[in-house]
């Protein structure tokens, strides 16, 4: 199963109408009902800029950036989330709808920082933004009292705790 595109290639990168379709269309294809676009241009970039499109029923499992470096910027480019940070034993901290209309909402999440969100619309495209290099093995820790994402219900037990 594919989780991202390759990375993007050149000096210069502007997003086009056809990889906006087509990675759209790669989030309702995939199981995880989800896509990434990297845009930065080596996995180990100092920066990591995403597009990240998504589909209602994605699970996006609660976690946290532990390394202190590990801001998070999120901007909505299309559609809307309901966004999540939570304390340690998973208490809501702060619930906040974000839409892209009338003008992007942005998010920045300083490191250890648990959250998490639901998408509220079809074909929702966000922009993200981290201090690299990605490191699959440090990049992010996730809620011990949240479900795995290969947990067949594990969006549904996260909505019964969230009390969606």
């Amino acid at each position: 199963m594919k989780l991202a595109f390759d990375n993007t290639v050149g000096d210069y990168f502007q997003l086009s109408d056809e990889q906006i379709e087509e990675g759209l269309e790669a989030s309702r294809q995939s199981p995880r009902k989800r896509m990434i676009l990297p845009i930065h241009r080596k996995q180990r970039a100092e920066v990591q800029r995403l597009i990240n499109f998504l589909q209602p029923g994605t699970y996006v499992r609660p976690h946290k950036h532990p390394m202190d470096h590990a801001t998070e910027s999120i901007v909505i480019l299309k559609g809307s989330i309901r966004f999540f940070t939570l304390d340690d034993d998973g208490a809501v901290l702060t619930d906040q709808i974000l839409k892209s209309e009338p003008i992007p909402a942005v998010i920045d999440i300083e490191p250890n920082i648990w959250h998490t969100f639901v998408i509220m619309e079809e074909d929702t495209i966000l922009f993200e933004c981290k201090k690299g290099p990605y490191d699959a093995e440090t990049d992010k820790v996730f809620a011990k009292w949240s479900s795995k994402e290969s947990e067949s219900i594990a969006l549904q037990k996260l909505k019964k705790h969230l009390n969606l």
